[in-house]
């Protein structure tokens, strides 16, 4: 757990926040860390984390039930995956295997809706962030994102 409060500094995503915020999410994520080849979830598995890459490769896939696996694409370091746990899905709606050793800070679900109602300012600036990180993916996934958790939280 130190060496992660170490480490915050130099993710941009905790990037400027106070010494109070940053010690609050080092409380909240954890560090997961696999071998290259690992399937860390399945399409259809229950929607548990949201990941950020710090260091690796991870291959996104979707599996239509009557066609052959599609690589929807392929993420590096700072990119973020697992959005159906943010976003209220109760199934990851891909999967996600890593393609190198792979390192990454992960937030289960219910920590970050807890994040979003007891501290949400600090909340707010994390989903910003992280959406960002997907708008490359997803068109205009930042304003859904936004959008949901407005809408989850009126």
């Amino acid at each position: 757990m130190t060496q992660m409060l170490e480490n915050l500094p130099i993710i941009p995503l905790f990037q400027d926040l106070s010494p109070d915020q940053a010690t609050m999410l080092m409380s909240i994520f954890e560090r997961f860390i696999c071998p290259s080849g690992t399937v860390i979830f399945e399409q259809g598995d229950a929607a548990e984390y949201l990941y950020l890459i710090l260091k690796g490769k991870a291959a996104i896939s979707y599996k239509p039930y009557d066609a052959p696996r599609i690589l929807i694409t392929r993420l590096k370091d700072g990119d973020v995956f697992g959005w159906s746990a943010a976003i209220g899905g109760k199934r990851y709606t891909s999967s996600v295997a890593s393609e190198t050793d792979l390192e990454t800070i992960r937030i289960h679900r219910q920590d970050l809706w807890s994040l979003m109602d007891d501290h949400p300012e600090t909340g707010r600036i994390i989903i910003d962030r992280l959406a960002l990180n997907v708008s490359s993916r997803w068109k205009n996934a930042h304003e859904q994102i936004k959008r949901f958790i407005d809408s989850e939280r009126k």
